[in-house]
C-alpha cells in the first residue's frame, strides 16, 4: 500500500475531476522541498524532487481530492492547515459559519497555490481506514497528526490553532 502511494506518478490538482477513481482508497499530497520547507517528508519514489506532505483516506477519492481539497477548507484538514501555515504570509482571511472557514475570495486563491505547488497520488483499496494508520505510521507525512510523531507535529497543531483564532 505506502509502496504504491510512493510509486504512483503524481499530478497536478488541476486534472483530479478527470483522472482519479469514484472508488474508496488512500491518497498523498507531495511538494518541492522548496515548498513548506520546514516540513521534511519521505522522497517520492520516482520523483525524487518531490517530498511528501500528508496521507488522507477518502470512501470515494473523487469526491474527496477535487471535491474537498480543492474547494472547501470547511471540510477539508488539509486545506484548514495549509492556510494555517500560509495565514501571514499570503494574508488569508477567515470568517466563523458552524467552523472557521477561508472567505470565499481566499478559498479560491488558496486552490491556486495548491494546482502551482502540489502534487496528488492515489491508490484505491477496498477498506482505507483499516489500513490508514498504519500507512501513515511508516511513512510519517509532516501535515498529519492523527497517527503520526515526529517533530512537525507541533508546529502543524500550532498552524491549525492559529487558523482556528484567526476568524
Amino acid at each position: 500500500m505506502a509502496e504504491t502511494l510512493l510509486g504512483n506518478t503524481p499530478v497536478t490538482p488541476g486534472v483530479l475531476a478527470e483522472q482519479v477513481p469514484r472508488g474508496p482508497g488512500l491518497y498523498a499530497w507531495w511538494a518541492s522541498p522548496s515548498v513548506l520547507s520546514g516540513f521534511d517528508g519521505a522522497a517520492h519514489a520516482s520523483e525524487p524532487d518531490l517530498r511528501l506532505l500528508y496521507v488522507g483516506l477518502a470512501t470515494n477519492l473523487r469526491s474527496r481530492l477535487h471535491g474537498n481539497h480543492m474547494r472547501r477548507s470547511g471540510t477539508s484538514t488539509l486545506r484548514r492547515t495549509l492556510a494555517g501555515l500560509l495565514l501571514d504570509e499570503h494574508g488569508f482571511r477567515t470568517r466563523r459559519t458552524d467552523r472557521v472557514v477561508l472567505v470565499d475570495e481566499d478559498e479560491v486563491r488558496l486552490s491556486a497555490w495548491m494546482t502551482e505547488h502540489l502534487r496528488v497520488t492515489w491508490c484505491t483499496h477496498p477498506e482505507p481506514g483499516a489500513v490508514e494508520a498504519e500507512v501513515i505510521r511508516l511513512l510519517r507525512p509532516p501535515l498529519n497528526v492523527d497517527h503520526a510523531s515526529g517533530p512537525a507535529r507541533d508546529l502543524v497543531r500550532a498552524a491549525r490553532a492559529r487558523y482556528r483564532s484567526s476568524a
